[in-house]
């Protein structure tokens, strides 16, 4: 019978761990600008400058934090 690793089953292992760290740093991402997005403070500003979008988005990013 042959080891494990003899086939790289331990490196496949080892590389779906990666891959599972990044899919689920990539998953929080996500969520956090599906939160911002649904914050529809900036997005019903007639004010469009980048300053004051700016600030808006730092204020529902505040928002978010707090509320959890």
């Amino acid at each position: 019978m042959r080891s494990p690793t003899a086939d790289g089953w331990a490196a496949r292992r080892s590389a779906a761990g990666l891959r599972q760290d990044r899919l689920q740093a990539a998953n929080t991402v996500e969520r956090c600008i599906n939160k911002l997005k649904q914050w529809r403070g900036p997005a019903t500003r007639y004010d469009k400058t980048a300053t004051v979008y700016l600030a808006a988005l730092h204020l529902a990013a505040i928002h978010i934090w707090a509320a959890r």
